[in-house]
């Protein structure tokens, strides 16, 4: 039998990046996979097609609470159960940490609400069928730069923090169903790849040399959703970033 085998798991904003590494490996392991993006529906249909357990894909805005709720139904209407929600959904755009003028209320409103609203809705939605599972889990991605002041802008970095507490209040509120959380630096992803300057800065910082893949941060949800002892931690996957000074 494979770690996850007969587990349903809803991921996040699915169809590339982190999150459709993540949808992969949680494939691998045996649990039927609901794929999500908020726009990029063929990519998603393709990749649920594709995954060698029966899955699907579901359409949602996840900073739209009605859609969020409606996810969470197909996924459990399909399936019958939900044992796993991978956060990994979110939105940011870069702005420079002194230009305030420049974080305009815009984006730091559309910030907030896909990082933090929207994650809170879908895990509060998520939650009763949650805890009717065995192994009910919570993964929640976030990043370094909810722990040091640094990342695409203050906005984002405010928000990952957000997220990094509440993955720490609902792991010791939310029990059993254990809550993690995985922590990248800068991931080489379709959001970042037209961001060389900041690669570069990465590559020639971190102790490894290189910024994160995909398949890094993938491997580290499947040591949250693997580890049944496991909860209220925060794995940070940077290549030694927060290291550095």
């Amino acid at each position: 039998m494979s770690a996850l085998d007969g587990q349903v798991a809803i991921v996040t904003g699915s169809t590339s990046g982190i999150g459709e590494a993540v949808a992969r490996h949680v494939a691998e392991a045996g649990a039927h996979v609901v794929v999500n993006s908020s726009s990029s529906v063929e990519a998603g249909r393709a990749l649920a097609d594709e995954l060698p357990t029966d899955s699907i894909y579901v359409q949602a805005d996840i900073s739209d609470e009605e859609q969020d709720l409606a996810l969470v139904s197909a996924a459990v209407e399909r399936f019958g159960r939900l044992d796993i929600l991978v956060n990994n959904a979110g939105w940011t755009t870069r702005v420079a940490h002194d230009d305030l003028d420049a974080l305009t209320n815009d984006i730091l409103r559309r910030t907030i609400e896909v990082n933090v609203f929207g994650t809170w809705w879908l895990t509060r939605a998520a939650m009763p069928h949650l805890r009717e599972s065995p192994a009910g889990s919570v993964v929640n991605i976030t990043s370094i730069a909810g722990l040091r002041p640094i990342g695409s802008s203050t906005a984002y970095g405010m928000s990952k923090a957000a997220l990094n507490h509440l993955t720490l209040d609902l792991a010791k509120h939310c029990g059993p169903v254990r809550v993690n959380a995985v922590a990248p630096g800068l991931v080489m992803t379709p959001w970042t790849e037209d961001w060389p300057d900041m690669h570069e800065q990465v590559a020639a910082a971190v102790p490894t040399g290189r910024s994160a893949t995909p398949d890094d941060c993938a491997q580290a949800v499947m040591s949250c959703l693997t580890n049944t002892y496991m909860t209220g931690s925060i794995v940070v996957v940077d290549g030694g970033m927060t290291l550095i000074g």
